[in-house]
């Protein structure tokens, strides 16, 4: 379906709703199945996946690895059959690889081929073009990895054939995405590769790349491997994604009357900044039946009506909420008095400038924001009807489909298609627990 004025552009609109009930499955977490992808690609024997995440993101990174020559078979929904082809394995392909929209896909295959004999070339799509590749490219180059870029911007041709060496490297700002793409290098280099964290970020590859039996040290905001060795093939069951459950977190907090129970949910301490965040703010949120889940610890989560309170939000927490801050903003936007972000100056340069979208799309609802470089201060109030651009930006997108749950009246979001690259199903799984939410 499609409305608005432009080629498969999607709008929708959210209408106020009644309480939130249900028991929510949201789908497989998107970095660990991104991750699973590539890992059991460079092992030895077959590796199988259960609880991949079907969005347009993880399929871009899996048909980059099938044009590398990596069988990925797709047995059932949800469901991921890799025959690995070890750490040298893979083959070249004269055609670009497309990453899609996908900025994790990009960055963690960069440091993958910067080990390979073959050349490659990564392309993606608009919004993918425009996100900065620098923080990835630039230590790469300083282990012998030779990249082209567009001046710092994607396409990102990677020469095969370097001979790379493991470094010690301080990362200046912390991302798990920088991280991961250095760590898929040290696999190919001689020597040993340690990254050290400004704040430590989540830790999915670390613990992934031991699950598949490299041997690697890693503690919060510090990782450690070396070279010359082999991954072996594993069974990987992901868990449900945190940022996807984060919609509904925030939605069952701010509607009154809404009491939500989401299951099997990823709660690796390094993404759960919103879940404490929330909890300063009032929320009521319980954590229940704790586990492990391929190396992951996991848990239910029941989440019921509480009225918020805006908060200094600490600075701590900005590295393990940085894909949450969207749902955050329309949290704090219904919470009573001011609630103020900084330190978060990576949000600028996400899919969209989230800062900037968030808070243009908030003031033409009637919130009081008040941008700085990298953060915001947002005042609660009483949310009114209004038109809103997503600018394509996924999370932007459904942020705005929980605030218009609590608006005075139908709020339109524009430009919502990308929604399917992260959270395919999206709209059915609201609207069957009481969103008002369609298409147009």
């Amino acid at each position: 379906m499609s409305g608005g004025d432009g080629i498969g552009r999607l709008d929708w609109i959210s209408r106020p709703a009644g309480p939130l009930h249900g028991t929510l499955a949201v789908p497989g977490d998107k970095s660990v199945s991104h991750r699973a992808l590539m890992l059991a690609a460079l092992a030895e024997g077959d590796s199988r996946i259960h609880g991949f995440l079907e969005g347009e993101d993880t399929r871009a990174t899996a048909a980059v690895l099938a044009q590398l020559g990596v069988s990925i078979e797709a047995p059932a929904p949800g469901e991921r059959l890799v025959r690995g082809v070890g750490l040298h394995g893979l083959r070249g392909s004269e055609r670009p690889l497309d990453c899609g929209n996908a900025g994790t896909g990009m960055r963690l295959l960069t440091g993958l081929l910067a080990g390979q004999a073959f050349d490659s070339t990564l392309v993606g799509d608009e919004s993918l073009s425009r996100r900065p590749m620098r923080r990835v490219t630039e230590p790469l180059v300083r282990m012998g990895a030779r990249i082209d870029t567009q001046d710092g911007l994607p396409p990102l041709h990677v020469h095969g054939g370097q001979r790379l060496h493991g470094i010690r490297y301080e990362l200046p700002v912390a991302s798990a995405q920088v991280k991961s793409a250095l760590l898929l290098a040290g696999l190919y280099a001689e020597g040993e590769t340690e990254i050290l964290e400004p704040h430590p970020t989540r830790d999915y590859t670390e613990r992934m790349l031991a699950a598949f039996g490299w041997p690697i040290e890693f503690a919060p905001g510090r990782a450690r491997l070396s070279g010359g060795h082999a991954l072996r093939a594993s069974e990987v069951q992901v868990p449900a994604d945190f940022s996807s459950a984060a919609f509904f977190l925030v939605a069952a907090s701010v509607v009154p009357g809404s009491d939500l129970r989401l299951r099997a949910v990823g709660l690796n301490p390094r993404r759960t900044g919103l879940l404490q965040a929330l909890r300063l703010m009032g929320a009521d949120i319980e954590v229940l039946d704790e586990r492990h889940s391929g190396g992951e610890p996991v848990a239910d989560l029941r989440v019921r009506y509480a009225p918020l309170h805006g908060i200094e939000l600490p600075q701590a927490l900005v590295p393990d909420m940085i894909d949450e801050f969207p749902a955050l903003f329309v949290a704090a936007a219904a919470a009573h008095g001011r609630t103020a972000i900084r330190g978060a100056a990576e949000l600028r340069v996400k899919e969209s400038d989230r800062i900037a979208t968030m808070a243009a799309g908030l003031r033409t609802l009637g919130i009081r924001v008040e941008e700085a470089p990298d953060g915001a201060a947002i005042t609660g109030g009483t949310l009114g009807q209004g038109t809103v651009d997503a600018h394509g930006d996924h999370r932007v997108a459904m942020s705005f489909a929980i605030a218009g749950l609590v608006a005075r009246g139908g709020v339109r979001i524009e430009d919502c298609r990308n929604v399917a690259t992260s959270f395919p199903g999206f709209m059915e799984l609201a609207n069957g627990c009481g969103f008002a939410l369609k298409a147009i």
